[in-house]
Parts: structure tokens; C-alpha cells; sequence
């Protein structure tokens, strides 16, 4: 299947939203959940794995594109979006944490690229949507990401989402970058990923990095976020009410003088 070749629109700052635009007979992919709004000529239809040609041999292709999908922790289902219409026809596609939302155009890079888990956000339909097993066991472990990535391949646009501010290196031969693990997005093929110790316990244990870093060795391009996503969940679970704590508003003016109060009274006895 030829790829679609859509025109798209990227809008908004830190919480950003991809516009595609779709010709008559057109279609995008998208991840379950991640539509903003469409135009009303767009025809919506859920199918079982990614919809591309990689699946069309019948049940066991569509078993088998759907099984990749799980195997990556997403949904065994994606979403079609097809311009049924006689003109041009929209459907948008939300981010679903604050970040940016990459175009890659998988001609440009060879034809595949291989990405986190939750990083694909839409795409041109006939982008096949597979999986990457990471060789090595050390990688696997430590690497952040396990031994399953995800890996786009076609010669089509598909968008990816990273948190915060993202940069684009590229690696010439032999040239390495250390990288926290959880700061790597996407890399193509061509990259060798490793992982390597910190290599000091005291930089280990304190150093806030965790024992291990990315080692990523050219030739190729490579994407870094500056807020993986687990740092962001981890930074909300810490300021979050725990369990106990009566939920009171930090900061709270009249909270802290209740608090004092009855604590002043348990002391001073007026309970007896």
C-alpha cells in the first residue's frame, strides 16, 4: 500500500495539538484516545491493530499487527480516519501530557525509526506500527525503556510526542552521547543503543541519575526530552496529598491556624 501524503499543522506551545489535513480518499491512523475534534466528512472506523498493509493476510495478519501493538503496552485497536468527502477534510490529534509533538518523515530517515512505548501519537495510513527488541540483556534491564520499543516503518509522516523541550542530534561514526535513560525518544536504526554504569557507588547512590546512563553510539539521528514522562508522574505523586493527610490546600493560612489550634488545645488540656 502507498502511503497517504497528508499536509498537517502543529499548534500550540506546551500542550500541543497536530492538525491533519486529509484530500478526498485520504486516511490517518491514530492511538486509541488521542483525537481533539474532526471535520463532519471524516469517517471514523476502529480496526484491530494498526490498519496497515502489513496486515492484509487475512485474520492471522491483523492477530499478528495487534499482538505487536500489546506486546508495546498500547491498545490492540487504533483508529482510522478517512476524508469521505468530495473536498479537503480535517482531524486533530491532541498530546496527552505537556511536551512537543515531532513530524517524522520516515523517506527522510530511511524508512524506519525506532521510538519509546507510548511515543506514536497518529500517522499517514499505511505507516506500519511494529516492535523493537532490544539484544542485549543489559539494555533491556536497565536501559529504561525494557527490551520492547516501539519501530514505525514506512515512507510516510508519523508523529511522535516527547515531554518538555526536545532536541535532535546527529551522531556521526564512533561519536557517542551519555544520555539519561529515560530522556531517549527516538533514535534510527543506525544507532547503536547501550547502556553504561555511572562508575562511582557515591555518584550511584546520590547523584540523582540512577546506576545506570544511555550510551549512544553514531552513525544516525537521535530525539532527547528534557521530562520523561516518569519524572513527571514521580514529581506529582510526591506533592500529592498521602494517604492521612486530611487533603488540606498547601499553604493554607486558615488550615495552619486550625492546626494550631487544636493542637494547642490537646496540649493545654482542654480536652480532659
Amino acid at each position: 500500500m502507498a502511503m497517504d501524503v497528508v499536509d498537517y499543522e502543529i499548534k500550540g506551545a506546551e500542550m500541543q495539538f497536530v492538525e491533519v489535513e486529509l484530500d478526498p480518499g485520504e486516511a490517518a491512523i491514530g492511538e486509541a484516545g488521542s483525537m481533539m475534534f474532526m471535520d463532519a466528512g471524516i469517517a471514523m472506523d476502529t480496526v484491530f491493530g494498526d490498519g496497515s498493509a502489513s496486515q492484509g493476510g487475512g485474520f492471522f495478519g491483523k492477530l499478528l499487527g495487534a499482538g505487536k501493538r500489546l506486546i508495546t503496552g498500547e491498545s490492540l485497536f487504533t483508529t482510522v480516519y478517512t476524508n469521505n468527502g468530495a473536498g479537503k477534510q480535517r482531524v486533530a490529534f491532541a498530546a496527552p501530557y505537556p511536551g512537543k509533538i515531532l513530524p517524522m518523515d520516515l523517506r527522510q530517515l530511511g524508512g524506519t525509526l525506532i521510538c519509546q512505548k507510548d511515543a506514536f501519537l497518529c500517522a499517514a495510513r499505511g505507516v506500519s506500527l511494529g516492535i523493537a527488541i532490544q539484544q542485549k540483556l543489559s539494555t533491556g534491564f536497565f536501559g529504561g525503556e525494557g527490551f520492547i520499543m516501539q519501530k514505525l516503518e514506512g515512507d510516510g509522516l508519523a508523529f511522535v510526542h516527547a515531554g518538555g523541550t526536545v532536541v535532535r542530534r546527529t551522531l556521526q561514526p564512533g561519536q557517542t552521547l551519555l544520555v539519561d535513560t529515560g530522556c531517549v525518544v527516538a533514535y534510527t536504526p543506525g544507532v547503536n543503543f547501550e547502556i553504561q554504569y555511572v562508575g562511582k557507588i557515591k555518584t550511584a547512590l546520590f547523584g540523582g541519575e540512577g546506576l545506570f546512563l544511555a550510551k549512544l553510539t553514531g552513525p544516525g539521528e537521535i530525539w532527547l526530552q528534557s521530562l520523561p514522562f516518569s519524572r513527571l508522574a514521580s514529581r506529582i505523586f510526591a506533592a500529592a496529598p498521602q494517604a492521612g493527610g486530611g487533603g488540606r490546600e498547601e499553604g493554607s493560612v486558615l488550615g495552619g491556624f486550625a492546626g494550631a489550634g487544636i493542637l494547642g488545645g490537646i496540649l493545654g488540656g482542654d480536652n480532659e
